[in-house]
C-alpha cells in the first residue's frame, strides 16, 4: 500500500526515528500507526512514543474549585483558533459553564447540554456564542471531582495544559507542585495498581520482542522485561516519578504522610486531528487560478 509522507512525518514526530525507518515500519504494519510505533521500539529504533496525542484543536482548558473546597472542575472547550480563546465572550462562556457544572454536578456531555444557565439551556447558549463569535464553539469534556480531602488546580500556558489532583491534605504549596508536576511529566496513574492492566500486557510484549530483536536468550528475557518494566513505572506512576524540581527527590519523598488519591489531566486538543489548510491554494481557488 503506498505510505503518505504525512503519516511519516507524523511517526517521525512521535518516535524521534529516522524518515526511512518510519517508512519502513509503516509499509510493514500496513500503515497502522500504533504497530509501527510498536515495531520500531521492537527493532530498538525508538524507545517510546509520545503519549500525548498532538495538540490539534484550539480553545481553553479551565479549572474551578469552590468556596468551600469541596468539588472541583476541569473543562475543556474548543473553538477553531486561538485568537477566539482569549475573547473575552468566549472565556465567559467558559466560566459560566464551569461554576455550573460545580453547583449542578451533571452525570455527562448530554446531562450539560440540557442543563440551564440564566434561563437557556447549555447548549443554546453555545450555539448562541458561535453565531455571535463566528467560530464553532464546542464543550468537549470535563470531570468533576467532590473531596473530603484537598484539591488543587494548575492551568499551564493560559489554557493548553490544565491539572486536578485530589489528595488527603497538605499546604497548598505542596498540591501546587504535585499538580505541576502532572502537567509537566503527564503521568499515567497514580501507583502501579493504577496502571491499566491493557497498557501493561502491551507494553511487556514490545519489550518482550524488543529484548529478542536484541539477540538476549530466551531463558533471561523475562527478567530483562521485569527490569525495564519496573522503569517502564518509574515514568508512568506519579508517585515514582522524578519531582521536577528537585532530581534527588521522588513525587513520593516531597508527598511526607499525604496521598494523592487521583488527578485528570487535559491538554488542550489531544486527539483532536485540525484539518490543515493550504492557503496558497485556497486563494488560488477563490481567484479562478
Amino acid at each position: 500500500m503506498a505510505i503518505s509522507a504525512k503519516d511519516v512525518k507524523e511517526l517521525r514526530e512521535r518516535t524521534g526515528a529516522g524518515m526511512m525507518d518510519c517508512k519502513k515500519a509503516l509499509t510493514e504494519t500496513g500503515g497502522d500507526m500504533q504497530k509501527a510505533i510498536d515495531w520500531l521500539r521492537e527493532k530498538g529504533i525508538a524507545k517510546a512514543a509520545k503519549k500525548a496525542g498532538r495538540t490539534a484543536a484550539d480553545g481553553a482548558v479551565a479549572a474551578f474549585v469552590s468556596k468551600d473546597g469541596k468539588t472541583g472542575v476541569l473543562l475543556e472547550v474548543n473553538c477553531e483558533t486561538d485568537f477566539t480563546a482569549n475573547n473575552e465572550n468566549f472565556r465567559a462562556l467558559e466560566q459560566k459553564v464551569i461554576e455550573y457544572i460545580a453547583e449542578a454536578k451533571p452525570a455527562d456531555l448530554d446531562a450539560l447540554n440540557e442543563g440551564v444557565i440564566d434561563g437557556k439551556k447549555v447548549a443554546d447558549l453555545v450555539t448562541e456564542a458561535t453565531a455571535t463569535i463566528g467560530e464553532k464553539i464546542s464543550i468537549r469534556r470535563f470531570v468533576t471531582y467532590e473531596t473530603s480531602g484537598k484539591l488543587t488546580t494548575y492551568i499551564h500556558m493560559g489554557g493548553k495544559i490544565g491539572v486536578l489532583v485530589d489528595m488527603t491534605g497538605g499546604t497548598d504549596e505542596l498540591g501546587k507542585d504535585v499538580a505541576m508536576q502532572i502537567a509537566a511529566a503527564n503521568p499515567m496513574a497514580v501507583d502501579r495498581a493504577g496502571v491499566d492492566a491493557s497498557e501493561l500486557e502491551h507494553e511487556k510484549e514490545v519489550l518482550r520482542k524488543q529484548a529478542l530483536e536484541e539477540g538476549k536468550p530466551e531463558k533471561i528475557v523475562e527478567k530483562m522485561v521485569m527490569g525495564r518494566i519496573n522503569k517502564f513505572y518509574k515514568e508512568v506512576c506519579l508517585i515514582e516519578q522524578i519531582f521536577v524540581k528537585d532530581s534527588e527527590k521522588t513525587v513520593k519523598d516531597i508527598l511526607g504522610g499525604e496521598k494523592v488519591l487521583r488527578f485528570a489531566r487535559y491538554q488542550l486538543g489531544e486527539g483532536i486531528e485540525k484539518k490543515e489548510t493550504d492557503f496558497a491554494a485556497e486563494v488560488a481557488a477563490q481567484a479562478g487560478m
